[in-house]
């Protein structure tokens, strides 16, 4: 073919972002999540999009990162290469409202919690991870707009309850999630805005052993304190193996965090341990008090502040019992150790009991001759601070305690806290999930039951965002290779938002010569193109 400049001036050239969008596109396929939601969700009408696509370009926009996350479809698609992304035939226009509110409305009818977890059973039967760590907690999202609700019958109230992000004037709903201990979501489920934490945790424990049948030998539940009730653990029992945090305000607790323990320092020498079994709720267990120094220090700031407020109070509460009457010697004694006992980082240097005499009708003057005198009595004595018992309480302000009903040995205290730290990574899906570019608060669709899809989706949205960084990670390890991280210094753990950045910039442009249609990809350099082969064919085929 000859290109002459009249051709080259003749030609059309479109051009269009593919970024990092293959990769998201490549994790999608390679989970086989169409397959599921294709059975689930069967296309039962002419429409030119299945409901998994739609699925999928909604997952593209949640991890677009743009200001224009999952509401703005058509616009967010304009620039992009739908039809690589998405399949043959799909354009922008397809990917609109109404094509979106059928799909989330089909989510719901299905139930998006039976969905996730289906799609999250497929997931890891192709994972190989063991012991399986699952990670419980709740958080709630504010949202903006009335959602009045209509006689009682939608999928949740959105109404005021607990804020965890400090928005007391708007309504809310809750999420309770559950995650590997890489971050990974394999449960989710959406509450009304007033539901207790402790309520929903009993409930997610229930649903999980019911929705999550793993094959797994070993796995762990682990949640914080708010599941740690009584009643909780005699309605699990040993079903399951769990792990938590017991609340300090259950006396048991309380008394054992007082005790002078014989800690043993841990590997990791931020830590040391003490461990005990006990039986509560009916149930044996075993109880580690941990040490942290790192929580220690802290608490050290606000504990200083403590014990000056507490001088201020406690010389206040001296001078009232300096001025209170007493009709016996005993009872002032009484009253005085009473006080002491209060306030245990006190004593009295010298208690003084001192007796005063008035008369008894309380008149002016002296009391006359063999007139009969009331008798009283007053407190006097300075107090001082006990320093030692400060500076035990200091000692003790990195301590908490985990249970678990996991009584093998063979199974360290200092593993139980390990698995019971890896807590973070559910909280790292939290933040990530009400990240500013997914403007949830934004999201005003009017029915309660599309919010409970949407979230379902966004959950899924996690999902492939974890396993894909779990998956190169597990590469640059597994082949002892690396990437640049953000100061130019190599890393085998690098972010999947940072690595998404080396993929700006990487377009697709389409050229019409002669008649003849080219496509070709552009500037895919060196380390996108190390990264797409650690990654794998799903994602390598969008960049041919």
């Amino acid at each position: 073919m000859k290109v002459t400049n009249k051709s080259i001036e003749d030609m059309e050239i479109i051009t269009r972002n593919i970024d990092h969008l293959g990769i998201v596109a490549g994790a999608f396929d390679e989970l086989s999540i169409s397959e599921v939601l294709d059975e689930k969700l069967p296309k039962n009408r002419q429409h030119k999009c299945s409901h998994s696509t739609i699925v999928k370009a909604m997952v593209l926009n949640g991890l677009g990162y743009t200001e224009r996350r999952l509401y703005l479809f058509p616009s967010y698609f304009n620039n992009l290469p739908t039809e690589r992304l998405l399949g043959r035939g799909i354009l922008p226009e397809d990917i609109n409202e109404d094509t979106v509110g059928r799909t989330l409305d089909r989510i719901y009818e299905y139930g998006p919690t039976k969905l996730f977890s289906e799609i999250a059973l497929k997931v890891m039967k192709k994972l190989s991870v063991e012991p399986l760590l699952l990670h419980l907690d709740t958080t709630s999202f504010s949202v903006e707009g009335g959602y009045e609700g209509e006689d009682g019958e939608n999928a949740i109230e959105i109404t005021f309850g607990y804020p965890k992000d400090g928005r007391w004037d708007l309504k809310q709903f809750i999420l309770s999630m559950a995650t590997n201990q890489y971050g990974m979501p394999l449960f989710e489920e959406i509450h009304s805005g007033n539901k207790s934490d402790k309520e929903i945790i009993r409930q997610t424990f229930k649903k999980l052993k019911e929705e999550l049948r793993t094959g797994i030998d070993k796995v762990y539940y682990i949640a914080d304190s708010s599941f740690y009730t009584e009643d909780n653990i005699k309605e699990v029992g040993n079903d399951v193996y769990w792990i938590t945090r017991v609340p300090s305000t259950i006396k048991m607790a309380k008394d054992l965090l007082k005790e002078d323990l014989e800690m043993v320092q841990c590997e990791d020498t931020r830590y040391s341990l003490y461990e005990t079994r006990v039986k509560y709720g009916g149930i044996e267990q075993r109880w580690i008090v941990v040490d942290s120094k790192e929580m220690k220090e802290k608490k050290e700031d606000s504990f200083n502040k403590e014990i000056e407020e507490d001088r201020e109070k406690v010389e206040k509460e001296l001078m009232h019992l300096r001025n209170r009457e007493f009709y016996c010697e005993a009872d002032a004694i009484e009253e005085a150790n009473r006080w002491i006992e209060k306030h245990p980082w006190y004593r009295f240097k010298e208690l003084k009991i001192k007796e005063k005499l008035r008369k008894s009708e309380r008149r002016r003057g002296r009391p006359r001759k063999g007139e009969e005198l009331d008798r009283y009595y007053l407190i006097e004595g300075e107090i001082e601070v006990i320093e030692g018992e400060i500076e035990k309480e200091r000692e003790k302000l990195g301590r908490f305690i985990i249970a678990t009903n996991e009584i093998d040995t063979e199974v360290s205290g200092e593993e139980i806290l390990k698995y019971y730290k890896d807590q973070k990574y559910i909280e790292g899906g939290f933040r990530f999930l009400k990240d500013k570019s997914f403007r949830v608060s934004e999201v005003y669709l009017k029915k309660e039951e599309r919010i409970a899809a949407l979230l379902m989706v966004m959950v899924l949205t996690l999902l492939v965002y974890t396993i894909a960084e779990w998956k190169i990670r597990r590469e640059l390890s597994r082949l002892g290779e690396s990437i640049p991280n953000q100061k130019g210094k190599p890393t085998q753990r690098p972010t999947m938002k940072w690595v998404f950045q080396f993929f700006r910039g990487i377009s697709e442009v389409r050229m019409e010569l002669m008649g003849e249609e080219i496509i070709k990809v552009t500037n895919l350099r060196e380390i996108p193109r190390k990264i797409l082969s650690l990654m794998g064919k799903e994602c390598e085929k969008y960049y041919n």
